[in-house]
């Protein structure tokens, strides 16, 4: 088991008493030069940040972005390919907060959470001396009804558009990704009135240490942030409502074939996954609500239906969707599962996808090396048609109610028709 310390600068050890067995990460600081390589840091700018944003957190609010930071820290520092089994890992995670009995409540329901989210097992420890609620005297009340992510992708996007066509007033927020940070201001300058738009960073460094690019936890940190915004907003007697604008095709990740089942396939807005942060939230006294407008739509149904098609036509293909977009040069490689279901999207709603793909032409890329992707959702199409949705989707809704059930096997066999009809207009199929 790695052990795995998350703790604010001042009660950090001194580098002779370090464990040598355990990494040390310092929460909204960074160590000075004595500790050389053998201590991390992650968000050094996140606190003041909040705090010229004019927001007082509340304790538990902050102390939930104190864990989703640790988690996100520990997930970044140990390498799957060194566990046992090559993914899962066993992490024992030490958290420093300011509330450590409230937060024991949840912690079994965390641990669980995470181990959904993850597929690793989570072993947490929450001790006492965090890092102090951000307090400003000069607080902004921000003139917005809602909370909404604005990750730069094109179901955000879309959802931003739609909730403005509403007469709503969202406080738009983005997770700093690298290749997409300018992209998410301009959207942000499309969508809402200047100012009410927070653009934060989690910057995490670990000197000497080779980074896991898997992060299955990420989506944890966006929530975190979601909720700072949400102090920003008064609301009398009910939670801010945070709007995560995902289709729930993508949402619920079918694996498309057996090797991607469990944590193979991300589960960043799944609902059991969701569920379980609101249940905590609740426990916890965090006052916000996490809305999912399109559990049960498509992509391609979300471009159809978005309520300004002048503005979505304008600036949708700018948007960002590859799950492997930075090791293609902030390009689209047009293969990947986020990819395939973007361009299935584009053609089911017959929008023209000015999108520059590194591999437009799908026949000749399933051919290639690292198709893997591409193979997988051509055998689902055919293993769907061969032996019905029903044995595709095997278990993978035992989670729902026999009411939900029936919607999400309809959004799974839209997102797949979508799919299907994509691939045999390009030849693959």
């Amino acid at each position: 088991m790695r052990k795995i310390i998350c703790l604010p600068g001042d009660i950090l050890p001194e580098p002779n008493n370090l464990n040598k067995d355990t990494k040390y990460i310092l929460l909204y600081s960074k160590p000075d030069k004595r500790y050389g390589k053998r201590v991390g840091y992650i968000a050094p700018s996140l606190k003041n940040d909040v705090l010229q944003a004019g927001i007082n957190p509340t304790e538990e609010v902050w102390d939930f972005t104190t864990i989703a930071l640790s988690v996100i820290a520990a997930d970044f520092s140990l390498l799957r390919k060194k566990s046992a089994d090559g993914w899962t890992r066993e992490i024992e995670l030490t958290i420093h907060l300011n509330d450590v009995q409230k937060w024991n409540l949840v912690k079994e329901k965390l641990e669980k959470t995470l181990r959904f989210l993850t597929g690793d097992f989570w072993f947490l420890i929450f001790k006492d001396i965090g890092v102090p609620t951000p307090s400003i005297k000069k607080v902004i009340q921000y003139d917005c009804d809602c909370v909404s992510l604005l990750s730069g992708g094109l179901d955000s996007l879309t959802g931003g558009i739609d909730l403005i066509s509403d007469g709503h007033k969202p406080l738009f927020v983005s997770q700093t990704v690298r290749g997409d940070g300018e992209k998410q201001v301009k959207f942000a300058e499309k969508l809402t009135i200047k100012g009410n738009y927070f653009q934060w960073s989690h910057k995490f460094h670990q000197p000497g240490v080779e980074k896991e690019t898997s992060t299955r936890s990420r989506s944890i940190i966006f929530f975190a942030y979601a909720a700072l915004a949400s102090c920003g907003i008064r609301q009398e007697n009910k939670p801010v409502p945070i709007y995560v604008c995902e289709n729930g095709f993508i949402s619920l990740n079918i694996p498309s074939t057996i090797l991607r089942s469990g944590s193979f396939s991300t589960k960043t807005t799944h609902p059991v996954y969701m569920t379980g942060i609101q249940n905590i939230w609740n426990t916890v006294g965090i006052h916000a609500e996490l809305l999912f407008p399109y559990r049960y739509k498509t992509k391609g149904e979300l471009l159809c239906e978005c309520k300004n098609q002048k503005l979505l036509k304008e600036i949708a293909f700018r948007s960002t969707s590859c799950g492997k977009f930075l090791r293609n040069e902030s390009k689209h490689c047009g293969r990947c599962v986020p990819c395939l279901v973007r361009r299935a999207a584009f053609y089911y709603a017959k929008l023209t996808d000015n999108t520059q793909y590194r591999f437009d032409d799908l026949k000749k890329a399933g051919r290639m090396s690292g198709a893997d992707d591409l193979n997988s959702i051509e055998l689902a199409c055919i293993q769907i048609e061969k032996y019905g949705l029903d044995h595709f989707i095997s278990g993978n809704l035992s989670f729902a109610t026999p009411t939900e059930r029936k919607l999400y096997v309809r959004v799974v066999e839209q997102g797949y028709k979508e799919l299907c009809t994509f691939l045999h207009a390009k030849g693959v199929l």
